[in-house]
């Protein structure tokens, strides 16, 4: 995907990455410490998770696009340095949500059915729970690196610190 509406997609497809990441995030911090939040998101948190996932590569795609059709600098590489190593975040996001999702379900199964007990152990919720909320800030802080490098690539020189247009009357 280049453009979109002539757009360079990748322009419009951050956005998508910019929200789900920090929502998913969230949403599965809650949901890892919280059993209510886990019990009312169900199978809700695995398929937003599973939707961030599939927005980052198509989002790097998409930037991989325009870089090759913008000036090259070193701001353009940082960011797309920076760019490249999100999917790992956002697998691990994956990967976390679905086991708190599993590990719920199966922990508020009946005793008699399967190992629903092994996982409501508290040693296993505390580690699943540390774990989930280092890969959610990890996430969020590198979508916040990879923006603001973006930020500073695209309007580094691109506009003035002072007012050059027309004045407005109030």
């Amino acid at each position: 995907m280049s453009l979109i509406n002539g757009l360079p997609a990748h322009v419009l497809l951050v956005h998508i990455v910019v929200v789900l990441i920090p929502l998913t995030a969230l949403a599965l911090a809650a949901a890892a410490v919280w059993p209510r939040a886990a019990r009312r998101l169900g199978p809700l948190l695995p398929l937003l998770a599973l939707v961030t996932l599939a927005s980052v590569p198509l989002t790097t795609q998409a930037g991989e696009w325009l870089e090759r059709h913008v000036d090259d600098n070193a701001l353009v590489r940082r960011h797309t340095e920076l760019g490249d190593g999100l999917l790992p975040w956002a697998l691990g996001l994956f990967v976390l949500a679905v086991v708190v999702w599993w590990a719920h379900r199966h922990a508020s199964a009946e005793p008699g059915q399967g190992s629903g007990r092994r996982w409501s152990a508290l040693p296993v919720r505390i580690a699943v729970g540390l774990l989930s909320l280092a890969i959610a800030a990890g996430a969020v802080v590198d979508v916040y690196r990879i923006g603001d490098s973006g930020a500073k690539a695209a309007w580094h020189d691109g506009y003035s610190k002072t007012a050059t247009g027309p004045k407005r009357e109030s």
